[in-house]
């Protein structure tokens, strides 16, 4: 297991004077995903999780639908300390495996015309495809607001790691009274949604719509497009969204929400009135 802390030596100033002292500091190191023996993406994260976090990424990308559709993960003997546990094979079911293969020969073929991943092309292209293939989240009753404001605290008392480096993302999935299903650190906010997704994914309780996904920084496009496949119906963050986020969460019913701090946040989709 790669640790999650890494120890470090720094000079701290204070005042008209300096003094070395030593320092924990997140650790960020790459993990390579692999299907069926083959690279598949390399994602920087805090190790730790790293099947969950596996899991969640194959999702988000609808390499898989649910839980059956994975048949063994490990992670790789490479026999080299820099790359030992950071490595992980999946081998998908056979029936999914075939779906799978088409999905990504495909892929790699509308991305080699795609000169750049923040394109705002590439995103009209993939609000579509999201749409093709993930209908639109159902209409629930509103959420509390006065709930909605304790989330940064509950999520904040439950992140032991920050505590130790001041460092990371957070992301929790709470259910509808506030409840706290599952929270992931990492370095990455994107990583620590999809550790959170293939958590639950494992252990084959995905909440539905009625769920809320909170993150501890700016929500992206990407963070959106995760709750959507994983049908989470409300996302919230500290921070601000994005705009392509925004006219996802639109087309797709998901209510997103933003800043929110002390007594206020913002409504960017959906409504909670």
């Amino acid at each position: 297991m790669r640790a999650k802390i890494t120890e470090v030596g720094v000079e701290r100033w204070e005042g008209q004077g300096g003094s070395s002292r030593p320092d924990r500091v997140v650790t960020e190191e790459p993990l390579e995903i692999r299907l069926a023996g083959e690279p598949l993406a390399v994602v920087m994260r805090t190790p730790g999780d790293d099947l969950p976090l596996t899991a969640g990424f194959l999702l988000a990308e609808q390499i898989i639908l649910n839980a059956d559709d994975l048949g063994t993960m490990r992670h790789c003997q490479t026999g080299d300390p820099e790359t030992e546990g950071n490595v992980v094979d999946v081998r998908l079911s056979p029936a999914r495996a075939a779906v799978a293969g088409s999905q990504l020969a495909q892929r790699k073929a509308e991305r080699a015309t795609v000169t750049s991943a923040s394109c705002g092309v590439c995103g009209k292209k993939t609000i579509e495809s999201l749409a093709a293939t993930c209908p639109p989240l159902p209409r629930l009753p509103a959420i509390d607001p006065a709930l909605i404001l304790t989330l940064p605290d509950r999520l904040r008392a439950a992140q032991t790691v920050f505590d130790a480096t001041g460092g990371l993302h957070a992301a929790g999935i709470f259910d509808r009274t506030g409840t706290l299903l599952v929270l992931k650190e990492d370095v990455g906010r994107h990583n620590a949604v999809d550790k959170c997704l293939g958590s639950l994914l494992l252990e084959e309780r995905l909440p539905g719509p009625e769920s809320i996904l909170f993150v501890s920084g700016r929500t992206s496009f990407e963070i959106v497009q995760k709750a959507i496949v994983g049908r989470i119906g409300t996302v919230a963050s500290v921070s601000a969204p994005s705009s392509l986020a925004i006219e996802l969460a639109r087309a797709a019913n998901l209510v997103l929400l933003g800043f929110v701090r002390g007594e206020a946040f913002n409504v960017y989709s959906g409504h909670l009135s």
